[in-house]
């Protein structure tokens, strides 16, 4: 089982500083205090990783041997509280190429549909 973080029952403030370290504001105290320590995992093959579903993933002999480090670490990355990670596709300009990929399909279809067509007219010929 993996350490946990226990936040105390009379903590009033919790906060997470880009270094990864929890801190807490106790009831009736001014000076933070730390609590633990979030770890970041990377692997040599994230796309070996298992999804599990919500979010989760669990390490496969295909993903390879979780490498972990704090947060600022180098290789690691930084953690920001209180952000919302986004999508990074541009919806609007993602329908606009599926839709012309559609008109393209329909007007290959269409070339074939008269190519045939042609080719029918010129077996009746003979």
């Amino acid at each position: 089982m993996l350490p946990g973080i226990t936040v105390p029952n009379n903590a009033v403030d919790v906060t997470i500083n880009q270094a990864g370290e929890v801190l807490v504001k106790l009831q009736g105290q001014v000076a933070l205090q730390n609590v633990g320590q979030l770890q970041i995992a990377t692997f040599p093959n994230e796309p070996g990783l298992e999804a599990i579903g919500s979010n989760l993933y669990l390490e496969t002999p295909a993903s390879g041997a979780a490498t972990t480090g704090s947060p600022q670490d180098t290789g690691f990355g930084t953690i920001l509280q209180g952000f919302l990670e986004t999508s990074n596709v541009n919806a609007v300009e993602e329908i606009t190429n599926l839709i012309s990929a559609q008109r393209a399909y329909e007007m290959n279809s269409k070339v074939i549909q008269t190519s045939d067509e042609m080719m029918g007219t010129l077996t009746n010929l003979r």
